[in-house]
């Protein structure tokens, strides 16, 4: 046996392997230098690995961010990258979330354009707080800008009333 003793021959990891899950370290950590402070602190981080995330923001040279980047792959290594996972998969989950109740709010904001007061009426049944008048008033005046093919202004202030009054 050679160089890792701890697996046989046959089965232990090709250099390629090894490489590309280093890789994967590297771009782990590529997205948690990108992250902001306090999203950065859902994750159950080293201490060492925190210094060498806010260190990063300091280089500048390519080069010396390359074995930067490199330093925080091998810490990686020995951080719980199930429960780092778990937190990166819980992230895109409520992003997801986020976007449906986007497309959602999108689809009202259609709806009322095109279908009048039959989708006024269904959406303030939905939301029963909603400022009446403003809601027909960016309806009547998104159709005008439609029609007369302007710019969406009053489409989006429609939109940003949905949203306010869904509560997003």
């Amino acid at each position: 046996m050679t160089q890792d003793d701890s697996f046989p021959a046959d089965e232990r990891p090709s250099k390629s392997q090894l490489k590309r899950e280093m890789h994967a370290l590297q771009a782990l950590g590529e997205r948690l230098i990108a992250m902001n402070e306090s999203e950065r602190a859902r994750f159950p981080l080293s201490d060492e690995l925190l210094a060498a995330i806010e260190e990063t923001g300091r280089i500048r040279a390519r080069e010396a961010r390359r074995r930067h980047m490199q330093y925080v792959g091998k810490l990686m290594r020995r951080e719980d990258l199930d429960g780092i996972q778990a937190v990166f998969d819980e992230i895109d989950r409520e992003q997801l979330q986020r976007d449906h109740a986007f497309h959602r709010l999108e689809k009202w904001r259609d709806r009322l354009i095109d279908e009048g007061d039959d989708a006024v009426a269904a959406f303030i049944e939905a939301f029963p707080d909603t400022d009446r008048q403003a809601l027909r008033q960016l309806i009547r005046n998104a159709r005008r800008e439609r029609d007369q093919g302007k710019p969406p202004t009053n489409a989006r202030r429609l939109f940003k009333l949905i949203r306010e009054t869904a509560g997003l």
